[in-house]
């Protein structure tokens, strides 16, 4: 069967979708899985190329049905039938993962910063501070290209940390872009692209922070050198990061035309469609969007900068915790607000429930691809991937294989620091046994992380992006992908290129 032909089959599929046939597909694959089960290794590590199943087919299911928490579900279902022994309980297994998310991953931390930032950006919308920012940007930016450069000149102050850039900045450029019929594909576009990019080229970002422990944890330090020496080692070589934050202004001037599905967003709103894709509604957190906007009489610009300043500010004091930076950000909105008498403080503080409420499907999203990841890991997937790549990989192809390979596990995984504990500890050893360059090979490794987090459709930036522009996640992550491959296939050649002249 041809490309083409397979093409036409999967989108006929997505037309006449029947949810009975789909049960019945799923119930197949469960009950294939079992069957699976009796034959596979007892040892998980031993398992080889069938760790890939999971994956393979979560993604088949997203493309075909374009619903991801039901893949990435029926993904981790699959693999831990497959790492289970026969007779074993595995909706406990399921349930056990979850818990272990929902307590000792990242989720409690995701909860109160990015629950607390939905009720931030509830409160700016209701004090008329987004309202007046729009008024006063929408007079010097009287273009779609402007107001995306002004976004983009955002994105590149608030560079402290990617959740930060994609939150803020997407939930306050959104009314001017807005006024100039930009799809919202495009802002999350700018939004993520900026964020994730700019924070691995940036030495005091939470990204650095989090790369440089791990790597003097795996035996990577020079004398007298800190992690974040470390870490600025590595920003030369951070390709992607490099490349794709450089091709967001050539997209925006023109330089780089619109390609793909961007350009049929593009179409769909010159024809008089809405600016944001169909079920948008469902995971954005703009009150616009939600018909819950309530102006004051007379808004004031500054109820946006010194929420937005305080953020930014309270965070890096306390040595970049975010956690602090929300916390202290409420705190000072709710003396503003108070003064100024905007609002009750019953009402203030239902805003602020109002918009944790707002995101619950991003968060939801998360658990479920935290779990997701979580069975990656015992199956054994990014590690068997890399070791696959070990036996092929020498100085001079290191870099670039590093870089292919863990790209493509994290399109499927999504955790881009969950990557790197994982990948980091094999490939510095690696690394040092082959005599390939240490920066080069780090910097191929965390470029691939970056873009694992652009593309993947249910990584956490993708669905922050989404939920701050008020874009669907896989329009988002799907429009996106052909600057992503772009900016990875640039870096590919780069890191070829650098791989044999540096060997």
């Amino acid at each position: 069967m041809s490309f083409n032909e397979t093409s036409e089959m999967i989108k006929k599929e997505i037309e006449t979708f029947n949810a009975r046939r789909s049960l019945i597909g799923v119930l197949a694959i469960v009950i294939a899985t079992f069957i699976l089960n009796f034959f596979l290794p007892k040892d998980p590590a031993d398992f080889g190329v069938l760790c890939c199943i999971p994956a393979l087919l979560m993604i088949v299911y997203i493309f075909v049905t374009k619903r991801i928490i039901e893949a990435l579900t029926m993904g981790a279902v699959v693999g831990f039938i497959m790492v289970s022994q026969p007779g074993d309980n595995v909706l406990e297994a399921v349930c056990a993962s979850m818990s272990k998310v929902m307590s000792e991953g990242d989720i409690p931390w995701l909860i109160l910063v990015c629950g607390t930032m939905g009720g931030i950006i509830s409160l700016i919308e209701r004090s008329g501070g987004a309202y007046a920012f729009g008024q006063w940007a929408a007079k010097r930016a009287t273009s779609e290209r402007p107001a995306l450069i002004w976004t983009w000149l955002l994105g590149c102050v608030i560079f402290i940390d990617d959740y930060l850039n994609s939150m803020t900045v997407g939930s306050c450029m959104a009314p001017l872009t807005d006024k100039h019929k930009t799809p919202r594909e495009m802002l999350a576009y700018v939004c993520d692209s900026t964020a994730a990019p700019l924070c691995v080229l940036v030495p005091i970002t939470t990204w650095a922070v989090f790369c440089g422990r791990i790597l003097v944890a795996n035996g990577w330090q020079d004398p007298g050198a800190s992690e974040i020496d470390m870490f600025i080692k590595t920003i030369p070589y951070n390709l992607y990061g490099w490349i794709a934050a450089l091709i967001v202004p050539l997209v925006i001037l023109g330089v780089v035309p619109k390609i793909g599905p961007m350009k049929k967003a593009y179409h769909r709103v010159a024809e008089g469609g809405p600016l944001a894709p169909e079920g948008s509604e469902k995971i954005s957190i703009l009150a616009s969007d939600r018909g819950e906007l309530n102006i004051p009489a007379n808004p004031k610009m500054f109820n946006f900068f010194i929420p937005i300043i305080v953020l930014v500010g309270s965070t890096v004091f306390f040595d970049k915790r975010m956690e602090m930076g929300v916390l202290c950000t409420v705190a000072v909105m709710f003396i503003m607000y108070m003064a100024q008498n905007i609002m009750s403080a019953s009402e203030f503080w239902e805003i602020i429930i109002q918009g944790i409420q707002n995101m619950i499907l991003p968060l939801l999203l998360m658990v479920m691809a935290f779990t997701f990841a979580d069975m990656n890991e015992q199956i054994g997937f990014t590690k068997w991937c890399i070791e696959s790549a070990t036996n092929i990989m020498t100085p001079a192809t290191a870099p670039m294989l590093i870089f292919l390979i863990l790209a493509c596990t994290e399109f499927i995984t999504g955790t881009n620091w969950g990557m790197y504990v994982i990948a980091l500890p094999i490939i510095i050893p690696l690394a040092m046994n082959i005599g390939v360059s240490m920066p080069l090979v780090v910097g191929a490794c965390i470029s691939a992380g970056v873009f694992g987090s652009h593309i993947c459709f249910y990584s956490d930036a993708t669905v922050l992006t989404s939920a701050a522009c008020g874009c669907d996640n896989f329009r988002h992550a799907f429009t996106q992908m052909p600057y992503g491959i772009m900016a990875a296939i640039l870096s590919f050649i780069g890191y070829a290129i650098m791989g044999f002249v540096m060997a």
